[in-house]
């Protein structure tokens, strides 16, 4: 084997090497895939689509009212589940006849399809926790049932659904 064709090999494997390892790095802190399970979501999320997850969005900023996020559920500790923000720190969220307040404003949710929702009296979001459900009330376990969701669960904000391709788009 000549220099040159050892040399070419040689770079050829670094060249691979590098690339696993970022993209073992990427993944494992920058941006992830999950894989949607369950009808809780929709009609944003369906069954069987891809979304991409920032990991490292909330290193840099607060969770916003309205975003989607991937989180670890409070009640299966082994699950990753998908909700959409309804209330963060220093607001005071209840449900009334089927339609969400924030602050006691009503929350404009031009997202649902599905309002079916029991009555929650006005809870106050403490530091460190957030307030989340579903698009699809009525099959959606979450903070109307679970309570608040402590900030170290989640794991990132949803922002793309990429698969299928047919289905992409980003997440408001």
């Amino acid at each position: 084997m000549t220099n040159q064709r050892r040399r070419g090999y040689l770079e050829f494997i670094e060249t691979v090497i590098l690339a696993v390892v970022l993209a073992f790095l990427i993944r494992t802190f920058v941006f992830e895939s999950y894989q949607v399970e369950g009808i809780s979501m929709l009609p944003t999320l369906h069954t069987g689509e891809r979304v991409l997850v920032n990991k490292l969005i909330y290193d840099f900023e607060t969770p916003k009212t309205g975003q989607i996020i991937v989180f670890r559920s409070p009640v299966i500790k082994s699950q990753d589940w998908i909700k959409r923000v309804i209330g963060v720190p220093g607001d005071t969220i209840s449900v009334k006849n089927n339609v969400v307040y924030i602050n006691g404003k009503r929350y404009h949710e031009p997202f649902l399809k599905y309002r079916g929702s029991m009555n929650v009296p006005p809870t106050k979001v403490p530091p460190g926790y957030l307030w989340v459900e579903g698009d699809n009330r009525p099959k959606s376990f979450d903070s109307r049932y679970f309570g608040l969701l402590p900030m170290k669960n989640v794991k990132g904000e949803a922002f793309v659904v990429w698969w299928p391709l047919s289905d992409f788009h980003l997440l408001h």
